[in-house]
């Protein structure tokens, strides 16, 4: 009897072809990134966005000092600031892990969304749990006072931005594909 697809929303494939390739060199830049960080310190500027200076620490709160904590080997610091930190760090390791694998072999692990609807309704159950979570964490997660940074201001805007022109690329590469 074939499972259901709410109950196996992604399915793994082994092809000749890596389909995943741009999150190989995310996750090595990210690595990258958090190594440099375990060496030299967190960096020197707030990153923080604008809703954590009336105190609402948002999912992500506290994911910069968990990613440093998990790369120094310090994992139950790592917790205490984000879960998400971990599980970013393991995730970008099986990544380069998963690479490594295929290019050795030319077998390639492929990952594919089956149902959309679940993985979005999971995602959107663990991130309201990560925020109330993070919240409950306040007092951890909280800046000092005066240490606000217009860097961080433009840091949290940059995603949004990006995505805004993604999505207007892509709408424009449709429109485009329509015409002809």
């Amino acid at each position: 009897m074939p499972v259901p697809v709410w109950l196996r929303p992604i399915e793994f494939r082994v092809e000749g072809r890596d389909r995943l390739r741009p999150l190989a060199w995310t996750a090595l830049g990210g690595l990258v990134l958090g190594a440099a960080m375990a060496v030299f310190g967190l960096p020197p500027i707030d990153i923080h966005g604008p809703l954590h200076y009336v105190g609402i620490m948002d999912p992500l709160c506290g994911g910069t000092r968990s990613v440093w904590a998990a790369l120094s080997g310090d994992v139950a610091t790592s917790w205490r600031y984000n879960p998400l930190g971990i599980v970013l760090v393991a995730g970008a390791a099986g990544t380069l892990v998963r690479f490594a694998f295929g290019v050795v072999t030319g077998r390639w692990i492929n990952v594919y969304v089956r149902s959309w609807a679940v993985v979005a309704g999971l995602g959107g159950v663990a991130f309201g749990l990560l925020a109330a979570r993070q919240q409950l964490n306040a007092d951890l997660l909280s800046s000092p006072p005066g240490s606000f940074s217009p860097v961080g201001l433009f840091l949290n805007v940059l995603p949004v931005l990006v995505m805004v022109v993604w999505v207007r690329v892509q709408r424009r590469r449709m429109i485009a594909g329509a015409r002809r």
